[in-house]
């Protein structure tokens, strides 16, 4: 979220910024952020103004009726509007000008702070709509066809036959049934069987392992339902609700565990040196997948339910960027452990999302698809987040406190590093080799044959 006072000051960053993001209706957006604080700044001076003058009469009222109290009599100390006013009318008559003055002062005040109130809510609302600010090193661009890419990692495999897709070995081995998952909940979910099975599990547990106990990340158990505050929280609503799961009583079921472990430290601040502060979790997410009819319906790509390693960190605002380098670090940490070829890329404006100022995309090769797709995301949120969501820290200095800067990243999509470690480690005879690093995590099993 957006601070008013930032936009005040430097207003043409964040012009630019939207620009840059290729955002609709760009000056019209900030015409009405320009007006709506223009009125704003209007009603309280009006506010500040009568509140002046009522404290005036306060005072006048006090001298008078204490001066009535003692039968009377004028005081040449007394302020000489008041004097001016006692030239003019009677003490009697004045007191009861000034009574009137004050029930009219008071009824004016309540439609102003009631103004105040509604402008409050459509500044906030609007600031809460428009995304963050992007980093200098960001790239112009409209979409993910003009991401950079920052390295490439990794040998491609040369097969010495048609590598297939995921689903194709899946289903051929008998431990992947969508039609079966179909049956109970619908499209875009999967059963798997078997290996599979526990080949999902191995990774998700072998992801968690390295990031606990390699990277410093903490293991965190988080709830799957949340309210709409730490929903809104980490910008995913109210822009992507129909993106989200609702239950009957008002609660979300997560997309990613980013919700519930960035919203670990809502309303809290927090001390100088215990930043940063580093969590990890494994849960399940769920996502509606709303706008992405079409796209990529056969197969684990794009589903309902998924899992996936989270991780994130909470900085203090000078270290931020360096931590974005750090997590980035992390998750392909893991792709190399697995020995998946890879790209990292930094993603142009136009491809960044809401609550990121910067984001790398790691893309995992997929044979059977012919091409490199998306595994992990890690965006730095800096100051975004945390004015949502209230979280501060204090500075060394013991008084000063400012927002934390956030950060996520996937270590990584569960669910794709399975259709990765399927594609490319299959065999021709549709078996699948288990990486070295997951046997231990497989009883030492070393290939998935059907049967």
């Amino acid at each position: 979220m957006h601070d008013i006072k930032i936009f005040r000051a430097t207003p043409d960053i964040l012009r630019a910024s939207l620009a840059k993001r290729h955002y609709p209706r760009t000056e019209i957006v900030i015409g009405q952020l320009v007006d709506l604080d223009h009125q704003w700044k209007v009603a309280t001076a009006q506010l500040q103004a009568l509140q002046t003058k009522r404290n005036e009469i306060s005072k006048n009222m006090g001298f008078l009726k204490q001066a009535a109290a003692k039968g009377g009599g004028i005081s040449n100390s007394w302020p000489e509007s008041l004097l001016a006013a006692l030239a003019k009318m009677s003490m009697p008559s004045l007191i009861e000008r000034f009574e009137a003055d004050g029930r009219e002062i008071r009824r004016d005040s309540d439609l102003i702070s009631q103004e105040l109130d509604r402008l409050d809510v459509q500044l906030s609302e609007l600031l809460a709509s428009l995304p963050n600010i992007l980093d200098q090193s960001v790239k112009d661009g409209e979409s993910e066809e003009n991401n950079e890419c920052i390295r490439m990692n990794g040998t491609l495999r040369n097969f010495s036959f048609t590598p297939k897709q995921h689903f194709e070995l899946g289903e051929a081995l008998g431990l992947m049934d969508f039609a079966g998952a179909a049956k109970l909940a619908g499209s875009r979910f999967t059963i798997l069987r078997g290996a599979l099975a526990r080949l999902e599990r191995a990774l998700g547990q072998f992801m968690l392992d390295v990031h606990t106990t390699e990277h410093g990340y903490q293991e965190t158990a988080v709830p799957l339902l949340v309210n709409e505050a730490a929903m809104f929280g980490t910008g995913q609503l109210p822009k992507f609700a129909d993106d989200l799961f609702k239950t009957t009583d008002e609660r979300w079921l997560i997309p990613t565990a980013e919700v519930s472990l960035t919203n670990l430290v809502a309303g809290e601040i927090l001390a100088f040196d215990k930043l940063p502060l580093r969590f990890a979790a494994l849960t399940p997410c769920f996502r509606s997948e709303a706008g992405s009819a079409g796209r990529d319906v056969r197969g684990m790509l794009r589903q309902h339910q998924f899992q996936k390693v989270e991780m994130v960190s909470v900085t203090h605002p000078d270290h931020s960027a360096e931590e974005h380098e750090r997590m980035t670090r992390c998750a392909e940490v893991i792709l190399e452990k697995l020995e998946l070829p890879y790209r990292k890329m930094l993603l142009c404006a136009g491809d960044t999302g809401f609550s990121a100022a910067k984001t790398y995309d790691l893309e995992v090769w997929l044979p059977g698809q012919g091409m490199y797709r998306e595994i992990s995301s890690c965006s730095n949120t800096r100051a975004f987040q945390a004015r949502r969501m209230n979280a501060r820290y204090r500075e060394a200095d013991g008084k000063t406190i400012g927002f934390v800067h956030t950060l996520n990243g996937s270590g990584v999509a569960v669910g794709r590093a399975l259709i990765a470690v399927l594609e490319n480690y299959q065999n021709e005879d549709g078996s699948i080799t288990v990486p070295d690093v997951l046997r231990p995590y497989m009883g030492g099993l070393a290939v998935i044959s059907a049967g």
